[in-house]
């Protein structure tokens, strides 16, 4: 029996869209009508940040070609971004990323898995100055456009950089920064991490949190346990009222929930994202699926493969089945040159072994949507 769904979206070209991606390319509903919304015409994994900006990877090495995976699917793109979503109407409104008009696109079934990104209109607010003064580690493909000329001033003079934000993606990025800048520019760079409070890494376990700082002392990296409030042309202003003088204040915090969501007419969480049920699927409106920075943290959403079994259940009208929960890998975090700690539960490893666990990791996740199957 159908469903008489026959129109999915997908916005965005996250991780559990590449994986949908995969799954079409080998088995593809013939009434099914796929449609990808996103903003490039690549996939940069968020995961291949460290690597990117020690320069152990090219840009090109590091981005997975969408329209090949698009073509073995059997999926059309469209280049643009959401502004606005009607769940009740089943209707999203883009924008073209030529700058024209804005248009419509109705849906049977919608997948949202966004990239991470900072609300460009909400920065200011949050702290003043920053839209002016700061490098922003989300967009991904926005920090990679303006990589090289961090890079470029580096190498004329020794420079001051700051990274804003406490979690374990501001920790990788500090250390990468460090890594890069001392092997290729000018000596004399100095470089902290300004958590906001909290100390580095709070989302791990103690003992991981210990080796952690051990690893930003041993790399020069100083660690200030304040809140930022603000940028100027000089620096960070931090919450005790000083000012962190610094060339290049890079802004770290976790990325937002896109701004068209509080008007969607779903029901949201306190993060401004979709509060979903076991299957990621919204809890006001079953033909909406969100995953990654859509769905709010915390919810027992789907790991990415399990998506696409959930979009085909979805379409034939058959009944979701519920998954175990999916094993947690251990977290692996790379800590500057040559080093990375493995965190499982409260066992943490580290060393040179596992940050070459983590390349390889990263690479077979690259290889895989690199090569979609015929």
């Amino acid at each position: 029996m159908r469903s008489g769904i026959t129109r999915l979206v997908l916005v965005g070209a996250g991780p559990a869209h590449l994986a949908v991606l995969g799954r079409l390319a080998a088995h593809h509903p013939g009434d099914l009508q796929v449609t990808l919304l996103t903003r490039w015409p690549q996939h940069t994994p968020a995961a291949l940040l460290p690597s990117l900006m020690a320069g152990g990877r090219t840009p090109e090495q590091a981005r997975i070609a969408l329209p090949a995976l698009l073509q073995a699917a059997h999926a059309r793109a469209l280049a643009g971004h959401c502004i606005a979503l009607n769940a009740e109407a089943r209707q999203l409104t883009w924008q073209p990323a030529d700058g024209s008009a804005p248009q419509t696109l109705d849906f049977d079934l919608l997948s949202l898995d966004p990239a991470a990104a900072l609300d460009r209109e909400r920065l200011d607010t949050r702290w003043p100055g920053a839209r002016e003064h700061a490098l922003a580690l989300w967009p991904l493909e926005g920090l990679l456009a303006l990589w090289p000329g961090v890079l470029a001033l580096a190498q004329r003079q020794p420079v001051s950089l700051a990274v804003i934000g406490g979690n374990t993606a501001a920790v990788e990025a500090a250390f990468a920064a460090a890594e890069r800048l001392r092997r290729d520019g000018a000596p004399g760079s100095t470089f902290t991490l300004v958590t906001g409070g909290p100390e580095p890494a709070a989302e791990l376990p103690a003992r991981a949190r210990q080796r952690v700082r051990q690893r930003l002392r041993r790399a020069g990296i100083q660690v200030l346990c304040e809140p930022c409030t603000g940028f100027t042309a000089e620096g960070v202003r931090l919450g005790n009222g000083a000012l962190l003088r610094c060339d290049v204040p890079l802004l770290a915090c976790p990325g937002d929930a896109p701004a068209w969501l509080a008007v969607s007419g779903l029901a949201l969480g306190d993060s401004g994202r979709v509060r979903c049920d076991d299957h990621g699927r919204s809890l006001s409106h079953p033909a909406v699926f969100a995953s990654g920075e859509a769905a709010e943290r915390g919810a027992h959403a789907p790991d990415h493969d399990a998506l696409a079994p959930l979009l085909l259940a979805a379409h034939a009208g058959t009944p979701l089945k519920a998954r175990r929960p999916p094993r947690q890998p251990p977290m692996l975090l790379a800590c500057g040159e040559h080093h990375a700690l493995a965190v499982w539960g409260p066992w943490v490893v580290q060393g040179a072994w596992v940050r070459r666990w983590r390349e390889r990791r990263d690479q077979r996740a690259l290889d895989r949507h690199a090569r979609p199957a015929p």
